[in-house]
C-alpha cells in the first residue's frame, strides 16, 4: 500500500521534482499550491496523509503560518518544511509549531526518501 503525501509548494517546477523523486520509492503524491489550499487539503484529507512536505515562502498563506495554523485546530500529521531558508530564528518557529524536520533546496533524493520513509510509519 502506498504512502500519501502532500507536497504544499507554489512552484509547480518543485511539485514535479518531488513527485519523480519520491513517487518510484512508494509514494502517492498529492498536490496544493500554497499554504491556504495546503491547509484545505489536509483537513479534508488528514487522517489519509502520512506526511506532508511544505515550503516556507508562499503567497496568501506560508508554510509556517499553516503549521500554526493546524496546530490551532489539532490536527497532527508530520510536516517537514523543504525551502531555501536556513534562519535559525524561521527553523525554531517551525519546530515549535510541530514540524518534524528541514530540509533546504536544492534537496538530495536519497535523504529525502529515507525522512519520508522514516516520517510514514
Amino acid at each position: 500500500m502506498s504512502k500519501k503525501v502532500l507536497v504544499v509548494d507554489d512552484s509547480a517546477t518543485v511539485r514535479q521534482q518531488l513527485k519523480v523523486a519520491l513517487t518510484p520509492a512508494g509514494f502517492d503524491i498529492e498536490e496544493a499550491f500554497d499554504g491556504q489550499d495546503g491547509l484545505e487539503k489536509i483537513k479534508a484529507t488528514a487522517s489519509t496523509l502520512s506526511v506532508v512536505i511544505c515550503d516556507v515562502n508562499m503567497p496568501r498563506m506560508n508554510g509556517i503560518e499553516m503549521l500554526e495554523a493546524l496546530q490551532g485546530e489539532g490536527i497532527n500529521v508530520p510536516v517537514v518544511m523543504l525551502t531555501t531558508e536556513g534562519q535559525p530564528a524561521l527553523i525554531r518557529r517551525a519546530k515549535a509549531a510541530g514540524a518534524k524536520g528541514w530540509i533546504v533546496k536544492p534537496f538530495k533524493a536519497n535523504l529525502l526518501i529515507r525522512a519520508m520513509k522514516k516520517l510514514a510509519q
